[in-house]
């Protein structure tokens, strides 16, 4: 890849991954390593424009009917999709018709962008992302396939061990930390042949294991607040994204606030109740 690249505009699609979730901002919003990756191609390029479509819960045919025709009427140097692993965890699923909808998605992105840009998820390490390990692992090869194509860049974070590492992960066992997406951000900006700040693939410094009382309170907290809520809207038919807008819904002028700057690779991790489900 060229190391000198220029990239004028961004626009990300996909679910909760690439909203942001969980790298929450003092205002209550969600930044996330597409708006951090949004303010450093902004800072080496007057007049960058960025739209990020993504909208929590989404499934690949909605990211396909909602987003896609959107995202490649808007020719974008880059484009980001992230979608299907919303799929995978559901009990039932139909990975032929991910795939298929995973098909239809990049057919239509790939021509309309400068370069397009897949991603292997990242999986926090546990039981439950062993259940569902082997949908995963098809996904990601159809992803690569699609990638060999047509011509698309695959970031691969499913293969980076320490974004298994559970202190990567939000009390919500769904979604990364501040300093996970602060490492995708950098995965991304490398996949797109621009120069390397630092090993985003560098382990958390050891830790000793959190004691019983602190698991068990972790637990707990996480079958009360995330839990017992995402079973409901399974059970209903419901989605947390039900009826919410993206939050850049139009590829504008970008002026990265303070907060959204890239800021100096944390040492500090969050201790052993950031255990994440997958």
């Amino acid at each position: 890849m060229e190391m000198n690249a220029a990239y004028t505009s961004f626009v990300a699609i996909g679910d909760s991954f690439t909203e942001g979730m969980s790298d929450g901002q003092p205002d209550g919003t969600y930044r996330g390593w597409a708006d951090l990756l949004a303010a450093r191609l902004a800072a080496r390029t007057p007049g960058f424009r960025y739209a990020n479509l993504a909208v929590r819960g989404k499934l690949i045919g909605q990211i396909v009917d909602e987003q896609v025709d959107r995202a490649a009427g808007m020719n974008a140097d880059v484009v980001t999709l992230v979608g299907g692993l919303n799929d995978t965890l559901r009990p039932k699923c139909d990975m032929g018709r991910v795939r298929g909808l995973l098909d239809e998605a990049v057919e239509r992105l790939a021509p309309s962008c400068g370069r397009l840009v897949l991603m292997r998820s990242p999986g926090r390490n546990g039981p439950v992302m062993e259940r569902f390990r082997p949908r995963m692992e098809e996904l990601f090869a159809h992803i690569d396939m699609l990638a060999a194509r047509h011509g698309a860049l695959v970031v691969d974070l499913y293969g980076a061990p320490v974004l298994g590492d559970q202190r990567l992960w939000d009390v919500d066992r769904l979604h990364l930390t501040a300093e996970g997406h602060r490492r995708v951000a950098e995965a991304v900006w490398q996949t797109l042949g621009l120069a390397a700040e630092e090993d985003w693939r560098i382990p958390l410094p050891p830790a000793a294991p959190p004691g019983w009382s602190t698991r068990r309170a972790a637990d707990l907290r996480f079958a009360r607040e995330h839990l017992v809520p995402w079973i409901g809207r399974r059970l209903t038919g419901r989605s947390s994204g039900d009826g919410r807008p993206a939050k850049r819904p139009e590829l504008l002028p970008y002026t990265a606030p303070l907060i959204a700057q890239h800021t100096a690779p944390h040492t500090a991790a969050t201790d052993g109740e950031t255990a994440g489900l997958s």
